[in-house]
């Protein structure tokens, strides 16, 4: 017998997209969301007159060049977003004012490279010329390659292997200048470890305007989705968390509610934080001993988990939108020292603040367990909420005189935040699987569990990898697999077409 309907998990990006492509195939579908609006970990928040912004950095598919770019366009992004496309990708500064600007036009780059280190031409050619290889190639579109994309990825894969296996870290010691040597190492996030491939994907795809900025920013992404979704015929149940998946005979038959209700479907697909869904939701009943060590391993030290975010009267309009600032001296923060602040300006979007003024965010590496910790004495966590926000300002000020005195509201949110809003354990998202391969991202990692039948996951949790396209791109790839099941071809529309 073939599906009729599906219950969603989850109004997250992923959930979302799920629900628009199992409506555009004519399945029956509900989304229950626990919180009160959509987008999960995609969103926004309003302190006074101004919007934070907790989610997108750069959004993968921006561009009509990208793979992805037609995604949106199905889930009806494209029709109420405008796209930003930055000038630069990050600038970094050292105390002493010597600074280096990673712009997105690559012939402007290896100019201000050779112009600033003459010294380091033939690495700064060796990473122009990888950076030039990799327009056109997209990481996060890897899912929704067909076999007329084989020859062209064919061709890069040297390219691939040779970048995948080197860091950032160890690409900076190849340069003889101290500033970029010093730089390097920051230039993607200021993670750990990052290969460059993954810098240079993002350089060009910055570059050939396949990755940008969706003007309003997540919360208000999300809602155009929802919406979309809403205009498809589904329907979201707000404020209806699911207290466990209803198995019978190791098939998926529906839901239960936290009120008691009970919703059957002919499928169930989770969207929701992968170990509440499998532990929680499942009670770890279809976890076998590979879902239960990546669970294990999960980090306690979370890379961008605390922020700190303040709205300011200060037209910041000429900044960089992308700062890494180098600390004269390293300052304390969560027990652990940081000699860098990175700092967002959101000087490129007006829906995000009055005219003459702006939001600022700094991310920061944290610790669950400290934060955990530190939550049994409800004081003593405002107040070192509130030590953090003046070291991050007291700090701000020394490059931006007079900063001080024109903040007007200030929000610090930790992994416990991120926990308590989201739903997500831990405060988390996806990490990687170790030692994976950038082409296990094609087959995922839980998109279904070990016996369990009718049911699927969907999102970052389910590939393993994060990002807001991989989670579009998921929920779009479930509907696929139901379709597969149900012998459906699996059809697509845009918004103000008919289905087909």
């Amino acid at each position: 017998m073939s599906t009729r309907s599906i219950v969603i998990i989850g109004a997250g990006i992923a959930g979302l997209s799920a629900g628009c492509y199992a409506r555009m195939n004519g399945y029956a579908t509900q989304i229950f969301e626990a919180h009160n609006q959509p987008g999960g970990l995609c969103t926004s928040w309003r302190r006074r007159s101004f919007t934070f912004d907790g989610c997108i950095h750069h959004l993968a598919g921006a561009g009509p060049a990208s793979k992805i770019y037609t995604i949106w366009d199905e889930l009806g992004v494209l029709q109420r977003h405008q796209m930003h496309y930055f000038d630069d990708l990050v600038r970094v500064e050292l105390p002493d004012g010597q600074g280096v600007t990673i712009y997105t036009d690559l012939d402007r780059l290896e100019g201000a490279l050779k112009s600033l280190a003459p010294e380091d031409g033939p690495v700064i050619d060796e990473y122009l010329s990888a950076a030039r290889r990799f327009l056109g190639f997209e990481l996060l579109a890897m899912p929704l390659l067909t076999a007329r994309d084989v020859p062209g990825l064919i061709g890069r894969l040297p390219s691939v292997l040779k970048w995948g296996r080197i860091t950032l870290d160890q690409f900076a010691e190849r340069f003889s200048n101290p500033l970029l040597r010093q730089a390097v190492p920051t230039l993607q996030y200021d993670f750990a470890n990052i290969p460059v491939l993954l810098h240079l994907s993002f350089l060009a795809g910055c570059a050939d305007h396949t990755l940008g900025w969706p003007s309003g920013g997540s919360l208000a992404f999300s809602r155009t989705i929802a919406q979309r979704y809403q205009d498809l015929g589904g329907q979201i149940e707000y404020d209806s968390p699911v207290a466990r998946i209803l198995v019978e005979r190791d098939r998926a038959v529906g839901v239960a509610l936290d009120d008691g209700a009970e919703v059957r479907a002919d499928v169930v697909i989770s969207a929701a934080d992968g170990h509440s869904t499998i532990f929680d939701l499942l009670d770890g009943q279809f976890a076998d001993g590979r879902i239960r060590r990546y669970y294990d391993a999960a980090p306690d030290a979370i890379d961008m988990s605390l922020c700190v975010a303040m709205g300011v009267a200060r037209d910041m309009s000429a900044e960089p939108h992308a700062l890494t600032l180098f600390l004269e001296h390293p300052v304390d923060i969560v027990g652990a020292p940081h000699d860098r602040l990175n700092v967002e300006i959101f000087n490129f979007d007006p829906a995000l603040a009055p005219e003459g003024k702006t939001a600022i965010k700094v991310l920061l590496k944290s610790s669950y367990s400290f934060w955990k910790t530190l939550s049994a004495d409800r004081i003593r966590y405002a107040e070192e909420k509130q030590r953090i926000a003046e070291t991050v300002i007291a700090q701000l000020e020394s490059r931006f005189p007079g900063l001080a005195g024109q903040v007007e509201v200030v929000d610090v949110s930790t992994p416990l935040t991120i926990e308590r809003f989201s739903r997500n354990w831990r405060g988390l998202q996806a990490w990687p699987v170790p030692n994976q391969s950038p082409f296990s991202m094609f087959g995922g990692f839980t998109r279904t569990l070990p016996n369990l039948d009718c049911f699927l996951m969907t999102g970052q949790w389910a590939e393993a990898m994060i990002g807001i396209s991989t989670a579009a791109i998921s929920g779009r790839n479930a509907i696929q697999t139901v379709c597969r099941a149900d012998g459906r071809r699996f059809r697509v529309e845009r918004p103000g077409d008919a289905a087909g």
